[in-house]
């Protein structure tokens, strides 16, 4: 945003164009006061003298670091984005030793921490279409094994030669 958009969105110090002011802000008495006056008290703060509410009889300002006032309130404004959500995947066959399941079991460990998504899915190969119970029980004990990560959105789901399950991270609980 260049600077005169920035600025247009609130008139500040010497661009309030009024006689008098209803002043607010902290360290400030509540009140109505001169332009001018109300223009020292922000100088002697260092601080702006910033225009919120032009429409009010008088114009309501309020004493603050302006700058800082536009990154709190860009900040607020990015939270409010939604985050995207990244998708990993974990790929098993039927027949995938203990090893191999605990090497890909850290590795969707680290991606639920990240708080990114888990596909875990199971290629059954020619014949193993027919160990489709032996498929289930892999992405079963990820689940159960993942508990203290992730949550399960469902069963696993079975399309094609793949046999797939989503995992969600936990919430992470914010500490105060």
């Amino acid at each position: 945003m260049s600077k005169d958009k920035r600025e247009d969105l609130h008139r500040i110090n010497y661009k309030i164009r009024c006689e008098e002011v209803r002043l607010v802000g902290d360290n400030v008495e509540t009140g109505v006061y001169n332009i001018s006056e109300a223009l020292k008290i922000a100088r002697d703060l260092d601080l702006d003298l910033v225009e919120i509410s032009p429409k009010a009889e008088p114009p309501v300002c309020k004493i603050i670091n302006y700058k800082k006032f536009l990154y709190d309130q860009k900040k607020k404004k990015n939270e409010n984005k939604p985050q995207k959500v990244i998708v990993k995947e974990i790929r098993f066959t039927p027949v995938t030793g203990d090893h191999d399941f605990e090497f890909k079991k850290k590795h969707a460990i680290s991606f639920l921490e990240q708080g990114n998504k888990l596909k875990a899915s199971v290629f059954f190969a020619g014949r193993m279409i027919n160990q489709k119970e032996m498929g289930e029980e892999i992405l079963l004990k990820l689940a159960r094994d993942l508990e203290d990560y992730g949550v399960p959105e469902a069963l696993p789901t079975m399309e094609g030669k793949r046999m797939y399950m989503f995992i969600k991270p936990k919430k992470k609980k914010q500490s105060s």
